[in-house]
């Protein structure tokens, strides 16, 4: 059965110093979760500053008699220390690999009780969160991308005698400053398969059966058979049919473990055309089905070809157009997350500027904007009377604001002083990187007198006319008046000069 939820550690105070068995000194923060056995705390190295909501570093606490966290510990110690994995990246020609980095631990006493804690990478958000936002069911593009990084991080602890044992989308996390890269957290119930070398015998144990996440859990766990390498593969078999469909055929039988194991085992029995049946019409249930085949026709002690799985998936990824290295999707209707937590400050969000790459054929936003723009603007009335604006009046206006702009001697450059929020100027559209896609940013900013674009009166008589067309028809009558007064002069002359012969 799966590990009993035991009571929580007491909270430890902020800025208590932790110091790990290389003598290193470690700043608490505040709390920022908790699992089924410990809490997880901010960290910092010690400093003698307080530790704030930017720290890297996490401190996972737990009582110093409970087990998990101690079966974490050697895991890092003895299969992920930081020289194997960077070995391991290079290697293998890796951009990275999904294991939180082990920074120290040590034991603590407070208030008279001994606590165990470990320092590790701090992580981002978790994929059971992502799934939910994402309306229960993650892109095919998305869970071939989960496989494959998860692929790499299980070829490591597998060669380096250890699995994981509970693979499921809590223990999923994105990294904290990179949402595109993904790690498998969380080692309280990973197992040391192969001690120096020498594979666990299989046997059979119904007093240790169904042990891990039941939904999830692979046939030799509900048989109490020791995790071995194939174990871990059929628990993110079950995981990627879970994430491609929403549910799993067992989903109403969870508090029966033994009714679990025996729908399994039928489901499994039955493949490839069980996992067809149930995806229905989901796009890629076929490519599921052939790496659930694959994974379960593995024996025991046999060891998984990880190349072929990843290649696999990986052809089924970028047959949806999509590289390896692209950004993660969740959904169609928030496709890509936003930026990384380690920017999201309110200094970040204070830019009000929203950017996204697009087709020049497929921009309809830019259209929008394109027709936001030609729409008429009132014009504002004077606050002490109800007549409009005459032309003079708004020229004047763009010419003072022009030059406040030019000499840079007025708090709000954009005649904001004078205007309220319904007679400001559209924003403005700027694209950049023409080749192939555009960039379009809008800019909630405001133009000068130059880049204001022409407002139309609402009235039948001033709807004809632009502020741009009022100068001209002003220079005409001006022209007109001088020729009239010319002629009037030329008349008069002469008509003095036939008075004064006769």
């Amino acid at each position: 059965m799966p590990p009993v939820r035991s009571k929580l550690p007491a909270r430890f105070p902020e800025d208590l110093i932790l110091t790990d068995t290389s003598k290193t000194n470690w700043r608490l923060g505040k709390p920022i979760g908790e699992g089924g056995f410990g809490l997880l705390y901010l960290a910092t190295p010690d400093r003698g500053k307080r530790v704030t909501d930017e720290a890297e570093h996490v401190v996972k606490v737990e009582y110093h008699q409970n087990g998990p966290l101690f079966c974490e510990l050697k895991f890092y110690q003895r299969a992920a220390k930081d020289n194997q994995v960077k070995s391991w990246v290079v290697r293998h020609r890796l951009d990275y690999i999904g294991i939180p980095k082990y920074w120290g631990s040590g034991e603590v006493m407070f208030n008279s009780t001994c606590y165990r804690f470990m320092v590790i990478d701090r992580l981002g958000m978790d994929f059971e969160k992502l799934f939910r936002n994402a309306g229960g069911k993650f892109p095919l593009k998305t869970i071939m991308h989960l496989g494959i990084r998860l692929l790499d991080v299980l070829e490591y602890i597998h060669e380096n005698e250890y699995v994981h044992g509970d693979i499921k989308a809590a223990n999923i996390l994105l990294h904290y400053k990179d949402p595109n890269q993904v790690y498998l957290a969380d080692y309280g119930l990973s197992y040391r398969y192969c001690p120096d070398g020498s594979h666990k015998p299989y046997k059979e144990n119904p007093r240790k059966g169904h042990n891990g996440t039941i939904e999830f859990t692979s046939l030799d766990a509900h048989k109490g058979v020791a995790l071995s390498r194939r174990a871990d593969l059929q628990i993110l078999a079950f995981c990627m049919l879970y994430w491609l469909c929403g549910k799993l055929p067992w989903d109403r039988n969870l508090k029966d473990p033994t009714a679990v194991q025996a729908s399994k085992t039928k489901f499994v029995n039955e493949l490839p055309n069980s996992v067809i049946k149930w995806a229905g019409q989901e796009h890629g249930s076929d490519a599921v089905a052939k790496f659930m085949t694959d994974v379960f026709c593995l024996k025991y002690n046999e060891k998984p070809n990880y190349g072929a799985l990843r290649n696999l998936l990986l052809n089924v990824l970028e047959s949806t157009g999509t590289r390896l290295g692209a950004p993660l999707t969740f959904s169609q209707l928030n496709p890509i997350l936003k930026k990384p937590t380690a920017y999201n400050t309110p200094q970040y969000n204070e830019r009000k500027v929203r950017s996204r790459s697009v087709s020049p054929e497929k921009d309809h936003h830019l259209q929008d904007v394109k027709k936001a723009n030609q729409q008429p603007r009132r014009v504002e009335k004077s606050p002490n009377n109800s007549r409009r604006r005459n032309a003079k009046e708004v020229s004047f206006e763009k010419d003072e604001d022009a030059n406040c702009m030019r000499n840079g001697d007025c708090e709000n450059p954009c005649g904001l002083h004078r205007r309220n929020q319904g007679d400001l100027y559209p924003p403005l559209v700027s694209i950049t990187k023409p080749l192939g896609t555009v960039n379009v940013q809008v800019v909630h900013n405001y133009s000068s007198s130059k880049d204001k674009i022409p407002r139309r009166f609402e009235n039948d008589v001033d709807r004809k006319y632009t502020l741009q067309s009022e100068p001209k028809a002003d220079n005409q009558n001006q022209k007109d008046i001088y020729k009239y007064s010319l002629l009037v002069i030329i008349l008069s002359i002469m008509i003095l000069m036939v008075l004064v012969c006769f």
